[in-house]
């Protein structure tokens, strides 16, 4: 593993898994609220239970920060899965007119949080197309 690739792997790998971990416990309320929101990308998430939602995304990101964290997980397909999971914040995002500023790309202060994804979409594309 190339030095460049340990460093795109471990910050997200990490960020990812601290993430989780704190949604891990999420109250019932507080679940419904991140699955509502998350809606609005993802419109399916409204048919799910609030709870199996919260637990959902926690493992999710637990799982895939510790696919990025594991030397011997595949990078590519570690990138696939970060991407998976950026395209989805993303989508709520661009999805979400109080996220972005009237020409549909630049953050709106509510926005900023959930732009900063973008980076992730990006690590994830360099860890699927690099050498």
């Amino acid at each position: 593993m190339s030095l460049s690739n340990a460093i795109l792997r471990g910050v997200s790998g990490a960020y990812l898994v601290q993430s989780g971990y704190g949604k891990k416990d999420l109250p019932t309320e507080a679940a419904s609220g991140l699955q509502q929101f998350a809606a609005t990308g993802v419109p399916q998430f409204k048919e799910w239970d609030a709870d199996t939602f919260g637990k959902f995304v926690a493992y999710s990101e637990m799982g895939i920060g510790a696919a990025l964290l594991t030397p011997f997980v595949n990078k590519r397909l570690a990138g696939l899965a970060l991407g998976a999971f950026s395209a989805g914040l993303l989508a709520m995002y661009f999805r979400n007119p109080e996220m972005t500023q009237e020409d549909g790309i630049r953050p709106t202060e509510a926005g900023t949080g959930l732009s900063k994804d973008a980076f992730l979409a990006a690590i994830a594309a360099a860890l699927v197309v690099s050498k």
